[in-house]
């Protein structure tokens, strides 16, 4: 059976290098979607993995609707080639919503497949994915006016994936927070928010209503300090192993109920430490549509 990865933009070599550590080999690629024969293996940088893949013949544009019709209703094109034919069979299957995300909102949860047309002739498809959005990219609504940088895309993407953000009352701990872009989101949500980082919040966030800014280091700060958080989120830059230091510190107190940390690589990718994040029971890592040469960590404990 065929596991299909498809790779982010410009982070194909990202993939490649994680699915040969986990085992997987790659005989045949279609554009950014790696095809193997192996047995599925983590893939943190894949924007959406096929599951189970079969391969259909397309005698026409209509035959090939209908077979994907008959295995379930919501289907995404990738199409790296033969994009004209393939568009045509788009077009024959049932609409499905390509609305831009309005935060805060659940990602949908209705199966969505995903097909290529490999040849004229012949499709591959797969109607287990594991992303919720088509070819995983997530179109949020943008707010151009309020947060200071658009980092907070991330923290809308992650909570949209997590289908669960801070409540109004919850209480949040912001590290490297400057200049702010992620505690304007918790704040807006109506969390109180400990901002942590040595330089200053943009003065607009500073005085939204519940956030404390801290002038301190995040790798310094006591936890007993903090006390008990319900929400740990991190855009601290850093090496990952230095966040994973921080995180398992933070684990071992007790004080924290949930986390989001973005894991950024400065020059070569370290694996090991992404591998040991995912490692952590419970934990989810991915790469986000939102993010760049980086990764997303969450660990959320059940609502």
């Amino acid at each position: 059976m065929i596991t299909a990865y498809l790779a982010v933009e410009g982070l194909e070599n990202q993939l490649r290098e994680e699915l040969a550590r986990n085992g997987a080999t790659i005989p045949a690629t279609h554009g950014r979607l790696l095809m193997s024969d192996s047995a599925p293996v983590s893939a943190a940088w894949a924007a959406n993995v096929w599951h189970n893949c079969v391969e259909l013949p397309v005698a026409s544009i209509g035959t090939a609707a209908k077979s994907l019709r008959d295995i379930q209703r919501n289907w995404a094109m990738y199409a790296p080639l033969h994009h004209r034919r393939a568009a045509l069979i788009q077009e024959r299957l049932p609409h499905v919503s390509a609305k831009p995300v309005v935060f805060p909102a659940a990602a949908p949860s209705a199966p969505l497949g995903s097909w290529t047309l490999l040849a004229p002739d012949r499709m591959l498809a797969a109607a287990s994915c594991c992303s919720p959005f088509a070819n995983g990219e997530v179109e949020l609504v943008e707010d151009k006016v309020g947060p200071p940088s658009r980092a907070y895309l991330k923290l809308w993407e992650a909570l949209v994936r997590l289908r669960r953000w801070p409540q109004p009352g919850e209480r949040c701990l912001d590290l490297g927070a400057c200049p702010g872009g992620w505690t304007w989101v918790l704040a807006r949500l109506g969390a109180t928010v400990v901002a942590v980082d040595k330089a200053p919040l943009d003065p607009k966030v500073a005085a939204m209503p519940g956030v404390e800014w801290r002038g301190e280091s995040a790798f310094a700060l006591e936890p007993a300090s903090v006390g008990p958080i319900d929400w740990l989120f991190s855009d601290v830059i850093c090496y990952p192993a230095r966040l994973l230091r921080l995180v398992e510190r933070w684990r071992a107190s007790g004080l924290v109920r949930n986390f989001v940390c973005t894991i950024k690589f400065q020059g070569e990718t370290d694996h090991d430490t992404a591998r040991a994040f995912a490692a952590i029971p419970g934990a989810e890592v991915l790469h986000l549509h939102n993010n760049k040469h980086e990764l997303t960590f969450m660990l959320v404990t059940a609502s």
